[in-house]
């Protein structure tokens, strides 16, 4: 009977697998099944593969997984993650850090940038290339001898134009200059207003201690007054919406000029602020590019991956 059971309850966990998608501003799970079936979902606090580098950074990406597992219903027995900052370097403690987390064998566990796992989600090696634009901005694409392959991400401080903490220091730019200017003139437009209602105040004190010392995601949801402001129909939101899809047509540029013409997928949290960061995109490649959106989320199709991984055999090595 025990024998039995244990078989059931292996067999029964061996259909679920987990995605995480963790980016600059959430971590985002799902388990699904091989079929497809999402049984659970949710998100958490981010945090980036840089942050192995010391004890602190380790036990706090160790207590953001620890939460996730706490909330999955779920038994699972491999795990597909995409984790911003992800170098080969700290590939193995990740991979033990993740199986220690969900219990699951560390040979099950799949790793990679958030890109890359995207990549390889959204489409076939060879037939496309993804342009992911979220707090920073990156190109990739999986050539037909499965070589990964990009243009951007370098981090907010050398580019990642485009993205949401891109948009969201070209607004606040924007408008201390004019304030600088003339003081008082930023907050009677309607961009200033919408981000001065997210810092909690006009004064410079009050955008100091949102910033300083703020994460690059923390900056980067500043990108939704923007959104905001122009939805509204605030002209130079609606600008800076459409000069981010102009700077991200340079990382697609980039990839054709070394990979040649690719459709493009699109995905990220930033094309979602405004059909003008599209319409940028578009406007910057050439006329009838095959262009579409991602249809899922990147851990629902990382969840589907990982539960396919999970029915094959794992590799037996001799003592």
């Amino acid at each position: 009977m025990r024998s039995s059971e244990t078989t059931s309850a292996t067999a029964c966990a061996a259909a679920w697998g987990l995605g995480l998608d963790v980016g600059g501003t959430h971590t985002r799970w799902a388990v699904a099944s091989a079929s497809g079936d999402v049984v659970s979902r949710g998100q958490a606090a981010p945090f980036s593969a840089a942050q192995w580098a010391d004890a602190v950074g380790r036990e706090a990406m160790a207590a953001v997984l620890r939460g996730v597992a706490s909330e999955m219903a779920q038994s699972v027995t491999a795990v597909c993650a995409g984790i911003t900052g992800f170098d080969a370097a700290s590939g193995d403690g990740l991979r033990e850090l993740l199986s220690q987390a969900f219990g699951c064998a560390a040979a099950r566990v799949e790793l990679g940038s958030d890109i890359e796992v995207a990549c390889r989600c959204a489409c076939p090696p060879g037939q496309g290339l993804l342009l992911l634009a979220g707090t920073g901005s990156i190109a990739a694409y999986v050539d037909d001898q499965d070589v990964f392959h990009r243009a951007g991400g370098r981090g907010v401080v050398i580019d990642d134009a485009g993205g949401g903490h891109w948009i969201a220091v070209q607004a606040l730019r924007q408008v201390w200059r004019a304030e600088d200017e003339r003081p008082g003139a930023g907050s009677e437009h309607l961009l200033a207003q919408c981000l001065f209602q997210r810092l909690g105040g006009s004064d410079w004190s009050h955008t100091r201690r949102a910033v300083v010392g703020a994460t690059r995601g923390e900056i980067g949801r500043l990108a939704l007054a923007v959104a905001e402001a122009a939805q509204a129909g605030d002209a130079a939101a609606r600008a800076l919406l459409t000069a981010a899809g102009t700077e991200l047509a340079r990382l697609v540029l980039a990839l054709w000029a070394r990979h040649g013409r690719q459709p493009a997928w699109l995905a990220g949290r930033v094309f979602e602020l405004g059909p003008e960061v599209e319409a940028g995109l578009r406007a910057a490649l050439p006329p009838g590019t095959p262009m579409q959106h991602v249809a899922q989320a990147a851990e629902v199709s990382a969840a589907q991956r990982a539960a396919q991984r999970a029915e094959r055999p794992v590799a037996r090595h001799a003592a």
